[in-house]
């Protein structure tokens, strides 16, 4: 795996042979793994080890992997965390989703797609921001807010300042600001954008991400026509433009 960085994997299982199939193989990629055999020590886990991804299965003693998820998410909501469950209802796949897992497998599984899931998941992690990182846009600047021009957002209040005055955004709008932001002058494709944004994978003609990119202009381009931040790339997608 390339990655300067070692990531860590938390794996809440308690089937052992599966659990040690899936440190073995995950160290074999290159990553940092750490077992946790039921829900109580999962969360113990990860509070002190502060994973970089978690796998969790669902059907665990004691607290089951949705109170575990449940729990997660309630103090962080950007970890990656990956569903491995016996279960294949639809109801359980629904429920997972509406408590915040990132991607859902369900066993038997193939090794190698967990495998590649794993790889997007982390990969799509670090083209957030997280809480606590900075930007740098000159000077240092926190990443709670962030300038450019005469604009201005504050991402802990979802306000935008502007030529218009204050705009409330949507928490879509916020995230994709800070997709953009954090990746500043780097290319970023309508796919791209789709999965990371949307979690949509494969080829996609919806205008979705065009949309937002009208918004975009409106609210922070003197000229939403000639656009100075939020550019388009022929055959590639958008980039925004601030050093």
């Amino acid at each position: 795996m390339k990655n300067f960085e070692t990531k860590r994997i938390l794996v809440i299982e308690d089937e052992k042979h599966i659990a040690e199939g899936l440190k073995l193989n995950l160290e074999f990629q290159g990553y940092d793994v750490m077992i946790a055999p039921d829900g109580v020590s999962g969360l113990d886990q990860w509070k002190k080890w502060k994973p970089d991804l978690i796998v969790l299965d669902i059907m665990l003693p004691g607290i089951d992997g949705f109170s575990v998820l449940r729990n997660i998410r309630l103090e962080d909501e950007r970890i990656p965390i990956l569903i491995l469950s016996a279960k294949s209802d639809l109801d359980d796949k629904v429920k997972g989703l509406s408590y915040g897992v990132d991607d859902y497998l369900t066993k038997p599984f193939n090794l190698e797609e967990l495998l590649l899931r794993v790889e997007r998941l982390l990969t799509r992690a670090s083209w957030s921001l997280r809480d606590g990182d900075t930007v740098e846009a000159g000077p240092s600047l926190s990443a709670k807010t962030y300038t450019f021009g005469d604009n201005k957002i504050d991402f802990e209040s979802s306000v935008a300042s502007c030529r218009y005055g204050e705009i409330c955004l949507t928490e879509q709008e916020v995230k994709l600001l800070k997709l953009f932001i954090g990746n500043r002058g780097k290319p970023l494709s309508r796919n791209k954008l789709l999965e990371i944004g949307w979690g949509y994978t494969g080829n996609m003609t919806t205008r979705t991400v065009d949309n937002f990119i009208v918004r975009f202009r409106k609210y922070f381009e003197d000229d939403p026509k000639k656009p100075v931040y939020f550019k388009s790339l022929r055959s590639v997608g958008y980039i925004f433009d601030h050093r």
